[in-house]
């Protein structure tokens, strides 16, 4: 069985941090992605947030260079999905390539964005679908827009979105939302903002990109066109913590609980970015997630 210093679960960008920085500092570390290195962000056409690239950059061109950067210094790299976690007098990895140890673990697991499982979702992604408005809320300027969702994330998307569309249609398959009074207020209170209640998405269309909705009304069963540009996403998210509750502390919605330092309730075990409690769900974020949990699992080490 192979054995690290440290493994990182996770192979977007606070993943690839945490192994540039552990990788650097001279610790033996093999990061395991299951799928494309980089994550989520690698379907971002442009990502123009992140700092040090004032005309944006694509999501895999970021991760790339992120990835030749750790790789360089020494970062291992495996693709595998981890099908659990053991603890011992060192951690084991359980996963479909192989078993591997590690004195510490920084899970940079991520979530999974609750998909509508319509069609167009996956053929229009990053051409109008997004799941991210503080991400791609300005590509949209002066544009109309729709949100799916009733929720504290969907209503914040909302009044993201109102400060760049000229129309937010908030869509919600029930007659009320479900977020917060003090959200609700602000919703209700913005003009751009336009409510279709008792309503679900049943079609995304378009051609090369999103150019339209279709709706059917649960109550009546009309269905209905609304032309829009981009369609925003916001059902839920699901963080991908499943094979990780037994050994670390989990809240009521599934996030790794972490402090400050990024240490969770089991000494040695590190969680950053969005599968932790309280993420920004941001790639700056991350990344600074990745930075601190690398410094603070060196410091394990060491004590």
């Amino acid at each position: 069985m192979s054995k690290y210093e440290v493994i990182v679960i996770g192979g977007g960008p606070g993943g690839l941090t945490a192994g540039l920085y552990t990788s650097r500092a001279g610790l033996k570390t093999l990061l395991i992605e299951r799928g494309i290195i980089g994550g989520q962000i690698v379907n971002a056409q442009q990502v123009e947030n992140y700092p040090g690239f004032p005309d944006g950059i694509s999501g895999f061109e970021l991760t790339s260079l992120m990835h030749k950067q750790a790789t360089k210094y020494g970062l291992e790299t495996i693709t595998a999905n981890v099908t659990g976690l053991k603890s011992g007098q060192v951690f084991t990895v359980l996963t479909t390539n192989g078993d591997f140890e590690a004195e510490a673990i920084i899970i940079a697991a991520g979530s999974e964005y609750q998909k509508l499982g319509i069609s167009g979702e996956e053929r229009f992604l990053g051409r109008g679908i997004s799941y991210c408005a503080t991400c791609d809320g300005a590509f949209f300027r002066d544009r109309d827009v729709a949100v799916i969702g009733g929720g504290d994330t969907a209503i914040t998307d909302a009044l993201e979105l109102s400060q760049h569309a000229t129309n937010v249609y908030v869509i919600h398959r029930r007659d009320q939302l479900r977020a917060g009074q003090v959200l609700q207020q602000k919703a209700f209170a913005q003009p751009k903002l336009q409510f279709i209640w008792d309503t679900i998405v049943e079609d995304i269309t378009g051609d090369e990109f999103v150019r339209g909705l279709r709706l059917r009304n649960v109550k009546t069963d009309e269905v209905s066109p609304l032309p829009v540009a981009g369609v925003f996403i916001a059902v839920g998210l699901q963080p991908n913590s499943q094979c990780f509750a037994d050994i670390v502390n989990l809240n009521k919605t599934g996030q790794i609980i972490t402090n400050e330092s990024m240490a969770t309730s089991t000494p040695g075990i590190f969680a950053i970015g969005d599968i932790r409690k309280n993420s920004a769900r941001q790639v700056s974020t991350a990344v600074g997630d990745g930075a601190t949990a690398a410094i603070s699992a060196f410091k394990y080490l060491k004590e």
